[in-house]
């Protein structure tokens, strides 16, 4: 039996809340509409500063993400990313 990952969103989380991770002075990544497959080494947590995402894990169910959401991804997750609007996200493995 395959061990689904899960995907943590934090719906529009308090300006507090990023200012104590440091989100302001994470790198930024941006990405086109597209689709692509993606597997984690290490977690990722990012904040959404724009962008509509549906992420859907390998055996697991599809979960959409987007402008304003803090999200974290498990490491040794596999996934499809299907950006129907343009992605600016700041980001931070660890």
């Amino acid at each position: 039996m395959v061990d689904v990952m899960e995907i943590q969103v934090e719906r529009q989380p308090a300006q507090e809340r990023l200012e104590e991770l440091g989100v302001g002075n994470w790198p930024i990544w941006t990405k086109a509409i597209s689709q692509f497959r993606w597997t984690y080494d290490s977690p990722e947590t990012c904040y959404f500063l724009a962008g509509d995402v549906i992420v859907t894990p390998d055996g697991g169910e599809a979960v959409r993400v987007g402008t304003g959401d803090l999200v974290t991804f498990p490491a040794g997750m596999s996934c499809t990313w299907d950006i129907r609007s343009g992605v600016k996200k700041h980001y931070k493995f660890s």
